[in-house]
């Protein structure tokens, strides 16, 4: 992957895991709050992700993409559930966990639109 390509990617991931923990963090004493924001910029960095990448996907797609990852989900209902609503560690929890699953789908979704460049795949999910 060329360097300028690779910086654009490292920029979108990291500015999203970023809003994700500010959004965990904010919204940590209210147990599942932060989902659908999560969602909504998870699904965003994908779609940005994939644009990188010359591919197009639509919303649903992307969607879909995120929905692979239930563990990550799992273990960040079960530490939001367990502390997340201890104010102060549980904002500090909530932040960490958004942004690290954030981090974590944003490099396997550069990954899987890197190896559907190298394999000469249509460049397009539908």
């Amino acid at each position: 992957m060329e360097t300028k390509k690779k910086r654009r990617i490292h920029a979108i991931i990291h500015s999203a895991a970023m809003t994700a923990g500010g959004i965990g963090s904010g919204l940590a004493q209210i147990p599942g709050a932060d989902m659908p924001v999560l969602m909504a910029l998870q699904t965003a960095m994908i779609i940005s992700i994939a644009t990188e990448h010359d591919c197009t996907i639509t919303k649903a797609n992307a969607k879909s993409m995120l929905l692979t990852l239930p563990a990550g989900y799992g273990g960040r209902a079960l530490s939001q559930f367990l502390i997340g609503w201890i104010p102060g560690y549980g904002n500090v929890i909530n932040a960490t966990t958004a942004a690290a699953i954030t981090e974590t789908i944003g490099f396997a979704a550069s990954a899987y639109f890197s190896n559907a460049d190298n394999e000469n795949r249509p460049p397009s999910i539908s």
